[in-house]
């Protein structure tokens, strides 16, 4: 096929045709000028647009979440103060902030947020480490796997508050809290974790085990570096049961933390009281979340480039 402008193979001898302006070039093929001028000049108008519209919906997203919750404490305020709720009961946003000023100023509030939350870092901790070693056992020697299975399954339908009082007499008063959150958390780690070995085995195994490798080889080259995605879905998951087991454990025998704020503000009436703690148990477990997302993205950046 030629590739000449039709204007000149015309004055080649293609004496019939009429001359044309452009050239005539491929199907599918794009003229240099057009796609030189288009790397050279950045996106297209219409990726801008695409990329305009992204950054508006993410906007509109933020804008309605903030909006949604002030129209929320405008109603709660409204209702409190045209009597269609008896504050007594429920509060208001305007008695939360002052009670909140005032335990802040206090030091009160802090103490009690820092206690629940090493509490909930140490659970989660401990959580993660052990639960990914005894998924680790059970992907290792399916003769345990077979033994053990049966007694995760049960301990994970047991209700975990009636070890309560077990923690309590084994670890006393504050290791008690402990107890209550890795007992929540760490059933569903192994379960969460093994399964994903089990995945990860059928497909990305037969290749090492077809030249050899060792299981501790396939263990650190493999298994772990593509259970990347699913230690973080884990510990998104562990970031709510632990702040759970945490405050179950404080309402049962703790002397200090939310969980101890919100029982003794029930205990005298002061719905306040239990409001901000519950209010600060929101915040601290989006902190924790967010925490979580941010190791997330530097973990997965890190294992997509393959560092």
């Amino acid at each position: 096929m030629s590739l000449l402008p039709v204007k000149d193979r015309t004055e080649a001898g293609d004496g019939g045709a009429e001359p044309a302006e452009s050239a005539v070039w491929p199907a599918g093929s794009l003229e240099p000028a057009a796609s030189s001028s288009a790397s050279a000049g950045g996106p297209t108008p219409a990726y801008r647009d695409y990329l305009r519209g992204e950054r508006r919906g993410r906007w509109l997203v933020i804008v309605s979440r903030i909006a949604l919750l002030a129209a929320l404490l405008a109603l709660w305020e409204l209702a409190a103060r045209q009597k269609w709720v008896d504050s007594m009961l429920t509060s208001k946003p305007s008695q939360l902030a002052a009670s909140f000023r005032e335990l802040a100023l206090q030091g009160d509030l802090w103490k009690h947020t820092w206690t629940t939350g090493l509490e909930t870092i140490v659970g989660i901790a401990v959580s993660m480490i052990a639960g990914t070693a005894i998924a680790v056992l059970f992907w290792w020697s399916t003769y345990a796997s077979k033994v053990l299975e049966p007694y995760i399954v049960v301990l994970n339908a047991l209700p975990k508050v009636a070890l309560g009082p077990i923690f309590y007499i084994w670890l006393g008063d504050r290791y008690s809290v402990y107890g209550m959150a890795v007992a929540i958390s760490i059933i569903v780690t192994i379960m969460m974790i093994e399964n994903g070995f089990k995945e990860l085995a059928k497909t990305k195994l037969r290749l090492m085990e077809s030249f050899g490798a060792t299981k501790l080889q396939m263990l650190r080259m493999v298994m772990l570096p593509a259970s990347v995605p699913n230690f973080i879905a884990t510990l998104k998951v562990n970031v709510g049961l632990t702040l759970v087991g945490v405050v179950m454990g404080e309402f049962l025998s703790s002397k200090a933390g939310l969980g101890y704020l919100i029982i003794y503000g029930g205990q005298v009436f002061q719905m306040n009281l239990v409001m901000v703690s519950v209010c600060m148990l929101a915040l601290m477990s989006a902190v924790l979340y967010g925490i979580v997302n941010g190791i997330g993205r530097l973990l997965m950046r890190k294992y997509q480039d393959g560092r």
